[in-house]
């Protein structure tokens, strides 16, 4: 009764108007439920005439107008109520058949919307679990490191499985993360983009599975080195050895749970070597560095771009492609590289986008790969429940687009709690991550 009672007040900057004051390009809200009326949202700039005979046919006797988000002013109210509207039995007609289409239309949009709120249920069900399980077997990996191989082990393989079938979902579960320890959140982020490349790469599930470990386990080595290091950005050169050391202790700490194949162990070992042999530990180059180490590589530094140990420097998902692409492309394997950009889109699922109408939205689908710039969005509406919120494929509204990509740390957080509710800051704060 509360929503109801809020839906018929004035809020903040509105005014009351009659159907009579509206014309295109004045901003509207409609005082009832969402899944009363046949709009897509409850308030909106009219775009033409025919949306002003379809709101005026829903005889609501106030509307609420914003005048500062109008393009143009509400026309004068009428010094006297004016006479029903003769509008025609055949134009009477048109309306109704035209408001049952688009309800009908609006129905099967929520409908799809439910059917992927569940599938990103079940994303965020398995992530839950992972991080769990690879958190347990961070911990006890010195001390049972054959159990911790195994648990690691099954991880990846169930991650795998569950990329293959959704991978769309796999990759919003990183910005809709559940609150986990920071090594495990970053070592299953790049664990999720390294078996997305993998995939794109054609990999065959064998070889996704061996690359889910590794990447799973590519910073264990960082155990036995100090946090204030890890998070150092600024090391000096005697730290910046210690720090380099990971590579070879993951290593070999790898190596003695023995359960780990050389390709593994060789993407632990090589997860920070650059194609033009600027990398360490052993400075190689081009094709010397394994496939693997190869992916591994780019997923690390991907998340490490997106969530770096210091917030303020995060960039979005994004940005993150553009800087590895325009200003790290003699580091990575080039077609890897493409393939990585092609498999993110050019606005990866968990980005937050301006959209043309001046709406901001959550990345939620990857677009198609005829229509790169259309992805799926949740839009944010906060006088709509997020259960029930609007997810809008692009690809399929003419009059909406994506404007821009926005940076999370300029939203508030109340728009942040709606899109992506349990986030920190952006796709995983660690603590020295790398």
């Amino acid at each position: 009764m509360a929503a109801k009672d809020e839906d018929h007040a004035a809020r903040p900057g509105e005014i009351g108007i009659a159907a009579s004051q509206l014309r295109p390009g004045v901003y509207v809200r409609l005082p009832v439920p969402w899944l009363e009326h046949q709009f897509m949202f409850s308030a909106f700039v009219i775009a033409d005439q025919d949306q002003v005979r379809q709101i005026a046919a829903l005889g609501l006797k106030t509307l609420y107008c914003d005048p500062a988000r109008c393009r143009v002013p509400p026309l004068p109210k009428p010094a006297e109520a004016p006479p029903p509207d003769p509008a025609s039995e055949a134009e009477n007609a048109r309306l109704a058949e035209l408001r049952a289409a688009q309800m009908a239309e609006k129905l099967a949009r929520t409908e799809a919307m439910n059917v992927l709120r569940g599938r990103l249920d079940r994303a965020q069900k398995h992530y839950a679990g992972a991080a769990k399980a690879v958190g347990a077997a961070f911990k006890t990996f010195d001390a049972n490191p054959e159990e911790s191989v195994r648990q690691v082990s099954e991880v990846s393989r169930l991650s795998t499985a569950a990329l293959l079938a959704d991978p769309d979902s796999a990759i919003v579960l990183i910005a809709e993360k559940a609150q986990t320890d920071g090594h495990a959140a970053h070592s299953l982020s790049v664990m999720t983009l390294a078996l997305l490349l993998g995939k794109q790469a054609r990999l065959p599930d064998d070889a996704l599975h061996a690359l889910g470990i590794a990447a799973l386990l590519h910073d264990i080595g960082k155990a036995t080195i100090n946090p204030s290091i890890l998070r150092n950005p600024s090391r000096n050169k005697h730290e910046e050895a210690l720090y380099q050391t990971h590579c070879r202790l993951g290593h070999d700490s790898a190596k003695r749970a023995g359960r780990l194949t050389p390709p593994m162990l060789d993407a632990i070992l090589h997860h920070h070597e650059r194609l033009d042999g600027k990398g360490f530990p052993d400075g190689l180059a081009g094709k010397d560095i394994a496939v693997a180490a190869r992916i591994v590589a780019i997923a690390n530094r991907f998340d490490n771009l997106a969530n770096p140990a210091d917030p303020r420097r995060a960039v979005s998902p994004a940005e993150a492609l553009a800087i590895l692409w325009s200003k790290e492309r003699s580091a990575f394997d080039p077609v890897l590289l493409q393939l990585f950009i092609r498999a993110m889109g050019v606005y990866p699922p968990g980005s937050i986008v301006l959209l043309s109408d001046g709406r901001v939205g959550a990345v939620v689908a990857s677009a198609g790969t005829d229509t790169p710039l259309a992805p799926q969005v949740m839009v944010y509406a906060p006088e709509i429940p997020r259960r029930q919120a609007i997810i809008v494929d692009l690809a399929k509204e003419a009059r909406l687009a994506i404007d821009r990509s926005l940076r999370l740390q300029d939203r508030p957080d109340d728009e942040l709690d709606y899109l992506l509710p349990r986030r920190k800051l952006n796709w995983f704060h660690t603590e020295g991550q790398g």
